[in-house]
């Protein structure tokens, strides 16, 4: 990962023919851990994560990637700049639980249309340890108003 890119996301097998994808970000310098150069932020498959393919597409679009990269079968990651990985990282932490489609697509929609720097502040408080559970459910009802 460069400094450009500290987001991976990463393809793995459920089956022969299914997939989920895992974001990783790249550690901070004062957080290296030896043979650690990144960790999960999360993983998704599923109905989630057909349900904002879309957004997946876009993001490995404005990285410099054909949406026919993604198949099961990739095995390198998919560099990202850190607006996408953010981006994504939200949106992934967020319809993770849910399993209403509806409910998902009105998460989807919202982060979409959020400004950067709302992505960026709920990102951080979701991936805040303290913080993580009810950051991520006050992210959930404020945009699919549970």
């Amino acid at each position: 990962m460069t400094d450009e890119q500290p987001f991976e996301l990463r393809v793995f097998a459920l089956s022969s023919t299914e997939y989920g994808l895992e974001l990783r970000q790249r550690r901070l310098n004062g957080d290296q851990r030896p043979g650690e150069l990144s960790v999960r932020v999360v993983r998704l498959w599923g109905t989630p994560l057909s349900a904002v393919m879309d957004h997946v597409l876009e993001g490995i679009r404005k990285n410099g990637y054909r949406a026919s990269d993604l198949r099961a079968s990739r095995q390198s990651p998919f560099m990202l700049d850190e607006e996408q990985g953010v981006r994504l990282g939200l949106l992934f932490l967020a319809v993770k639980p849910l399993r209403k489609l509806e409910r998902i697509e009105a998460v989807s929609r919202r982060v979409k249309q959020m400004e950067t720097e709302e992505v960026y502040y709920w990102y951080s408080k979701c991936r805040s340890p303290n913080e993580r559970r009810r950051a991520c459910r006050a992210v959930r009802i404020l945009m699919a108003e549970e």
